[in-house]
């Protein structure tokens, strides 16, 4: 995969369709939290049914510059969009780029998912998949109850991922003040036509109920699953493929 850098902090690995058609598609991966960077075959996979696609790091995670949750990870999602039409280079040897997409589609999972909705509020987004997303912070996921015996989750994620996330206390409880990053906060703008959500009713970090009272507030679409867990993003877009494509194009 290419790598590159939008607005000088948010280092973005990318790929090129393998098949270019006359209508340039752009799909974006919005990475969960806390994870390591992992979706460059579902990237590749992508790139052969003939779209362009970017997996970029938030602000303060992984490679990228800048402090984590500083700013809503969604506007880092954005930053993206906003760079593809300018001209960008590739890293590694210096090769340029610019994407005049036509179609621009968000893909994300768990944390990632609340990204994929809140960027479909912006009209440049044309469809999003929110798999598992985690769509109210003011109810506390149980990663957070489960995951660690840390009575801070932030010192937690710095203790187990190092410089991974750059994330400080402050930053972390601006999550469950119920309007940052908050899906929930936004559901009167969501446009129900622009979202499809995947989820199990047995996840044991998103609780399902969550997901399913917000598909029926926003009126997006929602397939629910008895059993599955946390749902792999991978598993789901090779799996349901079929189904995302004509939700795209419709």
């Amino acid at each position: 995969m290419f790598r590159t850098r939008f607005n000088r902090d948010i280092a973005t690995e990318f790929l090129p369709p393998v098949r270019p058609g006359k209508i340039q598609k752009t799909i974006i991966l919005c990475d969960g939290m806390p994870s390591i960077p992992r979706k460059q075959p579902l990237a590749t996979f992508l790139s052969g049914k003939g779209y362009w696609v970017f997996y970029p790091r938030y602000r303060g995670a992984w490679e990228s510059g800048g402090e984590f949750l500083e700013r809503s990870p969604h506007e880092d999602i954005l930053d993206v969009i906003g760079g593809l039409s300018n001209e960008f280079r590739e890293l590694a040897f210096g090769r340029r780029f610019r994407v005049a997409a036509d179609e621009l589609f968000v893909i994300g999972g768990s944390f990632g998912g609340a990204a994929a909705i809140l960027s479909s509020l912006d009209p440049r987004v044309k469809k999003v998949i929110a798999n598992c997303p985690v769509v109210d912070w003011t109810i506390l996921p149980r990663s957070e109850k489960a995951e660690t015996s840390n009575a801070s989750y932030s010192a937690y994620i710095r203790e187990a991922f190092g410089n991974g996330y750059r994330l400080s206390d402050r930053n972390w409880k601006k999550l469950h003040g119920g309007k940052f990053y908050n899906p929930a906060y936004h559901a009167g703008g969501v446009t129900a036509s622009k979202v499809m959500m995947f989820h199990a009713q047995d996840d044991p970090f998103v609780p399902y109920r969550s997901v399913k009272q917000f598909a029926k507030v926003t009126g997006v679409r929602l397939k629910l699953f008895r059993r599955g867990g946390h749902l792999s993003t991978d598993l789901i877009v090779r799996k349901y493929w079929p189904q995302i494509r004509e939700f795209f194009g419709s």
